[in-house]
């Protein structure tokens, strides 16, 4: 998850991502803490090489390479992974970042209050209906819970279309089809009002 640092913006850069404290408690019995690399990795294996995860781009690795994944996460200063709880439980995986420091810098023009955003829902025997859309808004909630985000921006692989559908649900629209090192993506973006405009 590493890119070409972009130029600097000439407005003022919102704090690195580690900076911005989260709220840690979203609608509807959902929680988020920090990932712990190392007690997590095992779960966090299941979760990212199940063939549901296809588009999370680990499904050849092993505990040890979640493991490193996440510590280097955990030690980037642009970077943040929570495990996200369904009233206590872990249930999925956010990923927050920087995308004019890391993904997506250099790769489309910036704004301050940018915030990047991934999310897996952890996979399960018995889907519940309307799980995955409640988990979004959790998430959306959770990052526009910080005053500084004006801006969430995503970009999953442009043949995820069902994640396309349940990214326009919370207000997202797309904005361009973007080459980056890992996958041809569909940049997206969602403002703190148009996400509003969805509940």
């Amino acid at each position: 998850m590493t890119a070409t640092p972009a130029p600097r913006p000439t407005t003022a850069a919102p704090p690195p991502v580690s900076e911005r404290a989260p709220a840690l408690h979203s609608p509807a019995g959902f929680t988020f803490r920090p990932v712990d690399p190392r007690a997590d990795a095992a779960l966090l294996h299941r979760w990212v090489t199940h063939p549901k995860a296809v588009f999370w781009l680990m499904a050849d690795a092993n505990p040890y390479d979640v493991e490193r994944a996440y510590a280097d996460i955990a030690q980037a200063p642009h970077q943040d992974a929570f495990v996200g709880l369904s009233d206590g439980r872990p249930a999925f995986l956010m990923e927050r970042y920087d995308p004019a420091r890391v993904e997506l810098a250099g790769l489309y023009p910036a704004e301050p209050g940018d915030v990047g955003m991934h999310f897996l829902v952890a996979p399960a025997e018995q889907p519940v209906h309307g799980f995955t859309r409640a988990v979004i808004r959790a998430v959306m909630t959770e990052l526009f819970a910080d005053p500084a985000t004006r801006r969430v921006v995503v970009e999953p692989d442009v043949r995820n279309t069902a994640v396309h559908a349940l990214n326009r649900t919370v207000g997202f629209e797309p904005a361009a089809r973007i080459t980056t090192p890992h996958k041809e993506a569909l940049l997206s973006f969602c403002t703190r009002a148009q996400f509003e405009a969805t509940r």
